[in-house]
């Protein structure tokens, strides 16, 4: 039976199982959309660079989670400032400004100031915090490096440092309770009659002052430090871990689809060619499958992985010279069929070439089976470099979910409980195999009269 577009897509839009798969990968083609918008290309380079993500915190869970708890978990927060530029008589002032509302039911585990100033001569630089309490205490104060031309200048403040725990202990004698066990965020953090949290308003302020020129800050952040962050959360290398999830969806696509799409041309090319040449040739090259199909397919992948390379690109074609061999059976068995039909022999009477044969009266009557090849295979690829990527064997460069899985192996994240770094990327391999199974059996409804009603 032969198949227009119209026909095959008349009865797939009656299917809900093909329909439930269209809507599952037009979500996934929506977060890779996101991933290439949303997701500077530098995170993608950098998934690997430990100083990429010195400003994360380390194995937090997603921030969602207070949404189930009595008690409010401290958020790692990263800071933007609002910046206000001045001048003083002959004092060139830049202050940066950080507003956080704090409302959780902890003490921040730390908090640090990263920046990043390009100024000339020997610039002083302020930072204190005013409190929901109107107490404003002075953190650190320190003349930068002197330079006689303009340089820049990249350093961090940190609050376990000696020069603040001394100034807010300054205000010891403010404070109903003794100071001597605490942490300079405690301090800051605390209420003055009890060692309780203080909520509110906290507004840090950075002041650079410069009589030599006009400093520019060019990186300017204020981190509070927690345990939970984010939609994800982070891994044990501090790496968001949303990041490598949306940037995983593009990934398995272009694996799936690319390695499906080969292992069918191929395949079908390869299977209706036999097939329609028949004799000799039919049996030279069905010998050949033969001998692909019987090869154990994951033990030479990973001797090949270990042997030539682990690139996401020889993953590929590896993958497409294992899955072919399947596609080659089935369509030489079609193919046999087909070339015994009137129209064949007739075009084989008029003289044309077996080529145009092949592709023009025998390829066309299988792409209905193609459609459904492709979308059946594509799990299979998904999960095979997944399984690779899982056994250490996958391209450490990219951030696939199977690396992910890797890395959460390699870190015991199922014995330390680290569910959200174990569970989306398994839940995100098999909602993308279940979309293309959903496609697969829809069309294999289409084309197979058994299935037909």
């Amino acid at each position: 039976m032969s198949f227009s577009s119209k026909v095959v897509w008349k009865e797939f839009s009656h299917s809900k199982i093909g329909i439930a798969g269209i809507v599952i990968l037009l979500v996934l083609f929506s977060m890779s959309a996101i991933a290439f918008v949303a997701i500077p290309l530098d995170s993608f380079k950098t998934w690997n660079d430990p100083a990429s993500w010195l400003l994360y915190p380390k194995s937090a869970q997603p921030a969602w989670v207070n949404y189930f708890q009595s008690e409010k978990i401290p958020e790692h927060l990263i800071l933007h400032p609002v910046r206000l530029s001045q001048q003083i008589g002959p004092v060139n002032l830049l202050t940066d400004s950080f507003t956080v509302n704090y409302r959780y039911d902890g003490f921040p585990s730390d908090f640090i100031y990263q920046y990043t100033v390009q100024y000339s001569g020997s610039p002083l630089l302020q930072m204190s915090v005013t409190r929901p309490d109107g107490i404003e205490m002075n953190l650190v104060s320190t003349s930068l490096p002197f330079a006689n031309s303009t340089v820049s200048y990249s350093s961090m403040i940190f609050s376990t440092q000696d020069v603040i725990a001394k100034n807010v202990a300054s205000a010891k004698t403010k404070y109903a309770f003794s100071l001597d066990d605490m942490s300079s965020e405690k301090i800051v953090f605390s209420q003055l009659d009890t060692n309780q949290i203080l909520k509110g308003q906290y507004v840090f302020r950075v002041h650079l002052y410069d009589v030599s020129g006009k400093p520019v800050l060019i990186k300017s952040n204020l981190v509070l430090g927690g345990k939970v962050y984010g939609i994800m959360g982070t891994d044990e290398l501090r790496r968001d871990l949303s990041v490598g999830l949306l940037w995983g969806t593009p990934l398995a696509l272009f694996i799936g689809i690319t390695v499906s799409i080969g292992s069918v041309v191929l395949g079908l090319v390869y299977g209706v060619y036999a097939g329609y040449k028949g004799r000799a040739t039919d049996e030279v090259l069905m010998r050949f499958n033969d001998i692909i199909y019987v090869m154990p397919a994951l033990p030479l992948l990973i001797i090949l992985a270990v042997t030539i390379g682990n690139s996401i690109f020889l993953m590929v074609g590896f993958l497409v010279v294992f899955g072919w061999v399947g596609i080659a059976k089935v369509s030489r068995s079609m193919a046999l069929q087909i070339k015994t039909l009137q129209y064949v022999e007739a075009a084989k009477l008029m003289g044309q070439k077996d080529y145009k044969i092949i592709f023009k009266h025998i390829l066309p009557q299988l792409l209905p089976y193609a459609f459904a090849s492709i979308a059946i295979s594509v799990p299979a690829a998904i999960t095979t470099e997944a399984g690779l990527s899982f056994l250490g064997l996958g391209d450490p460069s990219f951030p696939t979910w199977g690396q992910i899985l890797h890395d959460a192996s390699s870190y015991s994240a199922a014995a330390r409980g680290m569910w959200w770094w174990i569970l989306p990327p398994g839940i995100m391999i098999a909602v993308t195999g279940l979309a293309f199974v959903f496609m697969g059996q829809a069309m294999d409804g289409i084309i197979n009269p058994k299935l037909r009603r």
